[in-house]
């Protein structure tokens, strides 16, 4: 088995893939919260 050594992985792929999931639930929450206050407003 080979030896780890902590802290030596290269994740810069994973670290891409995170930031990318974290834009797009952040623009994922703001449409959903600008959708939920133009349907109020039209409702009003």
């Amino acid at each position: 088995m080979a030896e780890h050594k902590h802290g030596s992985m290269d994740i810069r792929t994973q670290e891409k893939t995170f930031d990318g999931f974290v834009r797009f639930v952040t623009w994922g929450a703001a449409i959903s919260i600008l959708v939920l206050i133009v349907l109020a407003l039209a409702n009003a």
